[in-house]
């Protein structure tokens, strides 16, 4: 891994770690993931994004092939590498990942007598500063957790190791079904193992405006989280759908579409609540 530090100039020494979660599948979260680290990396900012969904998808959206994934997130949470090593570059200046595969289903038996299980994460990623610099390679903005669709030992690393969450709430039917569920992990989580946990906002995805049913969920999550919906929805849109296929993000896959400049209002969206975020000195 080479690069020089690009971006805007953030206080504290480490990243800032945003945990792309919800229990629910099919939600958006792994699309959520992708493009959005994309549309950070494209503003200069350095992005990481540690895959810890056993399908890998996140590794494959963004062109990593499963014979390309030597060493995995399953070798880091187990100990046997760490995240500066495993990293891998993307098709993406700026955006990096550690991929996933199926090996990560077998983690909670490999850490069973560990006692810093829920840990493991957090502590992977504080030294990861320092290893960077060790190497001679720039640090990152921002670290994107893409979790699995269940609320697991994986899921529980991510909000353990990370300063807040980013929930995607498709806009169908049963959509806010399980939120309360997950908020009230958050809160658990927040009370117990991380203090500093909290929920950095709720992106809408699959957002139909011609569909009332869709108009009518956006309208309860909003009423439910208030402020903490982002503005920015990401609209249902075939050319988001194709895009993991061809192991691109949206944005290089399809620029213009309605997809990609949604993610692009969204990652502007997000740069600015983080210029609001108090950072240590």
């Amino acid at each position: 891994m080479t690069g020089t530090t690009t971006g805007t100039t953030w206080g504290g020494a480490g990243p800032r770690v945003l945990a792309v979660a919800n229990q629910k599948g099919g939600v958006g979260k792994t699309t959520t993931a992708i493009n959005l680290g994309t549309a950070l990396a494209a503003v200069g900012e350095r992005v990481l994004i540690l895959d810890i969904d056993p399908q890998g998808n996140a590794s494959t959206g963004v062109g990593v092939s499963i014979e390309a994934r030597g060493q995995t997130m399953f070798d880091v949470l187990s100990g046997t590498t760490t995240i500066a090593k495993a990293a891998v570059q993307t098709l993406v200046p700026n955006l990096s990942i550690v991929p996933a595969n199926a090996d990560l289903v077998g983690l909670e038996a490999e850490l069973i007598e560990r006692g810093d299980r829920p840990y493991r994460l957090r502590d992977e990623i504080a030294r990861l500063p320092s290893e960077l610099a060790a190497m001679g390679v720039a640090p990152f903005k921002f670290v994107l957790i893409d979790c699995p669709p269940s609320l697991n030992l994986l899921t529980l690393n991510a909000m353990v190791g990370a300063n807040a969450v980013l929930v995607p709430v498709q806009c169908e039917f049963f959509a806010l079904e399980g939120i309360s569920q997950l908020k009230e992990t958050i809160d658990q989580i927040k009370g117990s193992l991380n203090p500093g946990l909290e929920i950095q906002g709720v992106v809408l995805t699959m957002h139909d405006p011609r569909v009332n049913l869709s108009k009518e969920v956006a309208a309860e999550v909003r009423a439910f989280f208030g402020p903490k919906v982002y503005e920015t929805m990401i609209p249902r849109n075939i050319r988001v759908a194709e895009a993991p296929s061809h192991g691109k993000p949206i944005l290089l896959y399809d620029y213009d579409c309605a997809g990609s400049q949604a993610y692009i209002r969204l990652a502007a969206e997000i740069m600015e609540r983080e210029k609001l975020q108090p950072r240590a000195a």
